[in-house]
């Protein structure tokens, strides 16, 4: 019986020994397999993922679309202090009263290209003093919206692109050019603009 006990006793000793005395053994990455077959390669080190710095919109949200003739607000060019009501369609009646909103485009602050017209005579006789850089304003129902113009071009009339969609939230200036010319022209002076606001 003494020898059972002295048995017992000196297994409890050992384990403690084993499991508590020794040093740990630092724990190792699990191994992983290599481009060669390497069962025992380190994993390699991913890069952390950095959170894209471009910002984010939330772009405009309209609770009806606009009839033909109605005003559907008000675009302001700063550095020049103009400022115009923008009507919903191009037709010498909506041009005679300000800027036309171009039916087929999206409304201004919608994600696609929102294309709005004058006539450069009245309203648009000086948007070729705008610069790179510099901001248009357009204030809707749907809030106020900000664009950075980025271009200009000079095109004929019957270029479409103007108005292809895009793929993010731009405003697109057209009026016929050139500016000082009084009588019919075949070109337009056109201002293309990002959303930054």
């Amino acid at each position: 019986m003494l020898a059972a006990g002295l048995v017992a006793i000196g297994l409890a000793i050992a384990a403690y020994a084993f499991f508590v005395v020794r040093e740990p053994t630092p724990p190792q990455a699990p191994p992983v397999a290599s481009s060669t077959g390497d069962q025992t390669s380190r994993p390699s080190i991913s890069p952390i993922a950095v959170p894209s710095t471009e910002p984010t919109y939330e772009y405009a949200s309209y609770a009806k679309y606009p009839r033909a003739g109605a005003r559907i607000g008000t675009i302001t060019l700063p550095t020049l202090k103009l400022s115009w009501p923008i009507y919903q369609g191009t037709t010498d009646a909506e041009l005679a009263k300000g800027v036309g909103h171009y039916a087929k485009s999206v409304l201004p602050g919608q994600n696609d290209n929102s294309v709005l017209s004058g006539h450069r005579t009245t309203v648009f006789n000086r948007l070729g003093q705008l610069k790179r850089g510099q901001l248009i304003v357009v204030k809707t129902s749907a809030g106020v919206f900000t664009y950075k113009v980025r271009a200009f071009r000079v095109v004929l009339k019957t270029d479409r692109t103007v108005i292809v969609p895009t793929t993010h939230a731009v405003l697109t200036l057209t009026t016929c050019y050139p500016f000082n010319n009084l009588g019919a022209t075949t070109h337009a002076f056109v201002v293309l603009a990002d959303l930054v606001k």
